[in-house]
């Protein structure tokens, strides 16, 4: 650890929460679900000078197994496809939630990523599977698709909605004396990505109203493929793309 205020990469300096990179994520179980929306509702939620790629909604429940530092935690990570020019094109989170404060405050600090806390699930209910997102006592995500029926692949998912493995985020950290210290547009790849198994089907997707999760403010127009799969992954250092105080 080093501890010296210029080189200190997490606070408290001697216990320090958020780990730097790389670190890995070991037997992931992904729950996605796809939908249309309304095309003006992806808009609404990007930031300048990001693009719409189009009117598909993606969510990935994560039930997070084995992660070094934060250990087993679930998550939740909604995306829209936006672009910004022809530099970068891939998945902006608009929401993001979890039950890790190792993870929330990493994703927020570092990625710049919305993340709430919330409560997230995935569960085997005989032959369906079921994901869940509650905050506040209400479960603002509900997703169901069959259990383990179709073989499928990411390929087809990502050539269907758009490329997710792209996550662009809109970063802010305001300065204590209220003027603006970071404000900018990042991206991140996932490394050394292995897909153990891959499920896909039909799937429902329902949402309710919660001011403060609203994600009914991207509301199902028509339900897409469902997709269940389990994996590895590393997480890295990433990129800034559009520095706005620049």
């Amino acid at each position: 650890m080093k501890h010296d205020p210029l080189h200190a990469w997490s606070t408290p300096w001697d216990a320090p929460l958020v780990p730097n990179f790389p670190f890995a994520f070991r037997n992931v179980e992904v729950m996605t679900l796809t939908y249309r929306t309304h095309l003006n509702a992806v808009r609404a939620l990007l930031p300048p000078p990001l693009e719409a790629l189009n009117d598909w909604v993606v969510i990935h429940l994560y039930r997070m197994n084995d992660v070094e530092w934060l250990g087993s935690y679930n998550e939740c990570n909604v995306m829209i496809g936006a672009k910004f020019d022809s530099v970068v094109s891939g998945g902006f989170s608009p929401y993001l939630f979890l039950n890790s404060d190792v993870g929330l405050a990493h994703g927020r600090e570092v990625h710049g990523q919305p993340k709430k806390f919330a409560e997230t699930a995935i569960d085997f209910r005989k032959d369906l599977i079921v994901g869940t997102v509650n905050r506040n006592g209400i479960d603002i995500i509900t997703g169901t698709m069959a259990f383990k029926q179709e073989r499928g692949a990411l390929d087809d998912l990502k050539k269907t909605t758009f490329d997710f493995s792209t996550n662009i985020n809109y970063k802010i950290i305001p300065n204590i004396d209220g003027s603006f210290a970071v404000r900018q547009l990042t991206s991140r790849i996932l490394s050394d990505v292995v897909v153990h198994e891959c499920w896909t089907g039909d799937c429902t997707v329902e949402l309710r109203p919660n001011v403060q999760a609203p994600v009914y403010k991207l509301p199902v127009v028509e339900a897409g493929a469902g997709y269940f799969w389990r994996a590895d992954f590393t997480l890295v250092a990433g990129n800034i793309i559009h520095d706005y105080l620049k």
